[in-house]
């Protein structure tokens, strides 16, 4: 049933293609600019707290490469999930299924940007960020989105990797290489991931059934997700002190991160205790909030004399 609606929806949104043409918002659109945002802000956080000396042009360039990636990423995901897009109404509106952007032109405008960023990554910065950044680009397209989503409802556990990468890659900008600290960073964000996107896959559960992603809740029931989410919960938590261990961030950071911990397990909780679906919402927002904070804090309370910015 589940394929039926969505070959019936791949068909109508072949038909409606714009006759004009896109625009530059329906190009702009494909990159997902809002997952791009965090994307790109954790990036910068690794590029900001790496020990080393970075000319600011150059690190400026790290950021744009890192950014025209992620944007590249979202559009080759687009092209090749145009047809669940179409039957789940948090996707339907997208360029792709509502005609605006032909697939064809998705994955060539995916591709071309893809080569740019790991090109002008390997010719500006190095060679380390650019395999980095190239590795980042494929796990999310191939393993992630042609592999996992639609066959496992580890889906979004491996697949995480992908959002996981970006402080890695700014980190290897300053020093050429990965090293402890920067592994911490993409923990962060790799134990982040399924909370945060088992929370949104909750109150959106029917939406994934319809289009027959075997996200957690659709396979293994709400309870059973909920408790998973508790579990990396916890998990999380003492990993974002380990930059304080590492010498990365100092208490000011460190405190923060506690606080915002207890308010994480505060929200996994309640959504475990609660069959309000409302709950898992707000632990969504939460979890956005809470990793945009400690990438910031991050930034703000990094240990004397990380950065050196050549003038």
């Amino acid at each position: 049933m589940a394929e039926q609606q969505i070959g019936i929806a791949t068909e109508t949104a072949t038909v409606r293609v714009a006759e004009q043409g896109a625009s530059v918002g329906d190009f702009i659109a494909l990159l997902k600019p809002r997952v791009m945002s965090l994307v790109v802000f954790s990036g910068f956080a690794g590029l900001y707290v790496a020990p080393g000396h970075v000319h600011p042009v150059i690190a400026a360039v790290a950021v744009l490469c890192i950014a025209v990636a992620a944007g590249a990423s979202g559009a080759i995901n687009m092209w090749y999930d145009r047809d669940i897009d179409a039957v789940m109404a948090r996707t339907r509106n997208r360029p792709i299924p509502r005609g605006a952007v032909t697939p064809e032109q998705a994955l060539a405008f995916g591709l071309v940007l893809s080569l740019f960023s790991v090109m002008l990554m390997d010719i500006a910065v190095n060679t380390t960020a650019a395999a980095l950044l190239a590795f980042t680009i494929f796990f999310y397209v191939v393993v992630y989105t042609v592999w996992l989503k639609r066959s496992t409802p580890q889906n979004i556990v491996i697949g995480g990797a992908s959002g996981a990468f970006p402080p890695m890659i700014g980190w290897a900008a300053v020093t050429g290489d990965v090293s402890l600290a920067s592994i911490a960073l993409f923990l962060i964000i790799f134990m982040w991931t399924p909370p945060h996107f088992w929370a949104l896959s909750l109150y959106r559960e029917g939406d994934y059934a319809k289009a027959g992603v075997p996200m957690m809740p659709v396979v293994a029931g709400q309870r059973s997700t909920k408790l998973q989410m508790l579990v990396y919960t916890l998990i999380l938590c003492p990993l974002t002190l380990a930059p304080v261990f590492l010498g990365v961030a100092g208490w000011v950071y460190g405190a923060s991160s506690i606080a915002l911990n207890l308010g994480f397990v505060g929200h996994a909780i309640r959504v475990l205790r609660s069959d309000d679906l409302r709950y898992a919402k707000r632990m969504f927002g939460f979890s956005l909030l809470y990793l945009f904070l400690h990438f910031a804090l991050l930034c703000v309370d990094r240990a004397p004399g990380i950065l050196s910015v050549l003038p």
